[in-house]
C-alpha cells in the first residue's frame, strides 16, 4: 500500500468522521479539520501522530490558505464540511444567504485553490468533493443549498479537465440521506403564513416529521466506499450513493432526455446554416 497524506474538512462528525476513521484505518496519516478540536480527543489518543487535528472555518479564506500551506504535501483532499438552510427563498436572511454559498461553495473552491499548485507540482494527488443529490436535483426549501452545490459540480467539472493533464483525479460523490448529525444540524428559516401551505411548507413538515426515519444511508459504507474509489487508477468523475440518489436521478435525467429530445426542432432552427457553435470537449 502507498503511503498516503489525506486532508478532510467537517471532520467532527457525521460522514466527515467516517472517512477520516476509514483513512486512518487503512494506515494514512489524516488532517482532520474542525471547528471544535476538542470533538476529536478520544480519536486523537487513539492514533497519536497518525491523525493531526487542525482547527478551521472553511468560511475564512485566510484560515484555509494558512493550514493548507502547513499540509501542502497531503494526497488526497476531501472537501465535506456543509450544511442547510432549510425554508422559502423569501425567508432567508442575507446573511444566510451568503453563509450558504460561502460555507458549501466558496470554501472549496478556495481549499482546492490552495492545494493545486503542489498537487501539480507533484503530478499527482485526488480531489473529492461531497457535493448531495442537491447539486444535481432541486428541492423546495433549499434553493439556496442547491445553488452552492450545483455551482460545486459545474465547478468540479471544469477542475476535472483543467488538472487531469497533471495526474490529478477528480471526484464527485453524491450521496443521498444518511443516518448522520446532517440533519440534526440543519438549520431553519423563520416559517412565514404566505409558505406555510405550500410545497416548501410540505418539505418542512416531511423532514421534521419522517426526514429521520426515511434516512437510508449508511456512513461506514459511504465512507468505506469513498475510500476505494480515491484508490482507483482511474475514478469516474461522477459517483452516486444511495438507493435514493440512484432513484431520483434516473427518473430525472430520463425527464431531461425526454424534455431535450422534444426540443430538438426548436434548438438547431436557431442556427446560421453550417454552423456547429461552442463544443470544445466534442
Amino acid at each position: 500500500m502507498t503511503q498516503q497524506k489525506w486532508f478532510v474538512t467537517g471532520a467532527s462528525g457525521g460522514l466527515g468522521m467516517e472517512i477520516v476513521k476509514r483513512a486512518l484505518r487503512a494506515g494514512h496519516t489524516v488532517v482532520a479539520t474542525v471547528q471544535r478540536p476538542e470533538s476529536l480527543i478520544s480519536m486523537a489518543e487513539q492514533y497519536g501522530s497518525q491523525l493531526v487535528i487542525e482547527k478551521l472555518d472553511v468560511t475564512d479564506i485566510g484560515q484555509i490558505n494558512a493550514v493548507a500551506t502547513k499540509h501542502d504535501d497531503a494526497d488526497v483532499i476531501v472537501n465535506n464540511a456543509g450544511g442547510a438552510v432549510i425554508g422559502a427563498m423569501e425567508e432567508l436572511t442575507d446573511a444566510e444567504i451568503r453563509q450558504q454559498l460561502d460555507l458549501n461553495l466558496i470554501g472549496p473552491i478556495y481549499i482546492t485553490r490552495a492545494f493545486l499548485p503542489a498537487l501539480r507540482a507533484r503530478r499527482n494527488g485526488r480531489i473529492v468533493y461531497i457535493t448531495s443529490i442537491g447539486g444535481r436535483v432541486g428541492f423546495p426549501s433549499g434553493a439556496m443549498y442547491h445553488a452552492a452545490k450545483f455551482g460545486l459540480e459545474g465547478f468540479a467539472e471544469a477542475v476535472s479537465q483543467e488538472v487531469a493533464d497533471f495526474g490529478i483525479k477528480t471526484i464527485i460523490i453524491e450521496p443521498g440521506s444518511m443516518k448522520t448529525n446532517f440533519q440534526a444540524n440543519i438549520r431553519w428559516t423563520r416559517e412565514t403564513e404566505a409558505y406555510r401551505n405550500s410545497a416548501v411548507g410540505a418539505v418542512r413538515r416531511y423532514i421534521e416529521e419522517h426526514g429521520e426515519e426515511n434516512n437510508a444511508g449508511d456512513p461506514v459504507k459511504i465512507a468505506d466506499a469513498i475510500y476505494g474509489i480515491t484508490q482507483q487508477a482511474q475514478p469516474q468523475l461522477r459517483i452516486a450513493l444511495g438507493v435514493d440518489t440512484y432513484a431520483t436521478l434516473k427518473q430525472a435525467y430520463a425527464n431531461s432526455l425526454n424534455v431535450l429530445e422534444a426540443q430538438k426542432e426548436l434548438a438547431e432552427s436557431v442556427a446560421f446554416a453550417g454552423k456547429t457553435g461552442f463544443m470544445p470537449n466534442a
